[in-house]
């Protein structure tokens, strides 16, 4: 689940890289235009998320989370990262307005994930050592 936190967040980067081309050519003269909001702040939620994504992806290694554990605070943060930006942009392309609601089940997810990783955090120690090697393997 580590692999599908990474690879999130690398894709997520790239994702947001080609929307800040987006925001930069609609900028661009010789006919610059605004650039509507709602591609802003999708493309900065995206951002954050994937970096902390990758951050997550090293910190499941770190405390050795196995099993359920591992398998929720993984799966939870991805569908929050994609979840996010893509209700933004899904209800501003589509007019759709009342899907903005469907964020709220996106954020609970990350609340949830970075909930169990807290309780990780204050109950466990981490597995790697001052060594910086780890017995836990780094790919699942």
């Amino acid at each position: 689940m580590t692999r599908l936190l990474k690879t999130s967040g690398f894709l997520g980067l790239a994702t947001m890289m080609v929307v800040g081309l987006y925001q930069a050519y609609l900028l661009s003269p010789p006919n610059p235009q605004a650039v509507p909001g709602w591609v802003v702040g999708g493309h900065a939620h995206l951002g954050v998320l994937s970096i902390l994504a990758l951050v997550m992806g090293f910190a499941v290694v770190a405390y050795g989370l196995v099993g359920r554990m591992r398998q929720a605070v993984s799966g939870l943060f991805v569908v929050g990262q994609w979840g996010v930006p893509l209700t933004v942009w899904g209800a501003e392309l589509t007019g759709i307005g009342i899907i903005h609601i469907t964020t709220f089940i996106w954020g609970a997810a990350l609340v949830v994930s970075m909930l169990l990783m807290a309780y990780t955090a204050a109950t466990t120690d981490a597995v790697i050592g001052g060594d910086g090697r780890s017995g836990v393997q780094p790919a699942d």
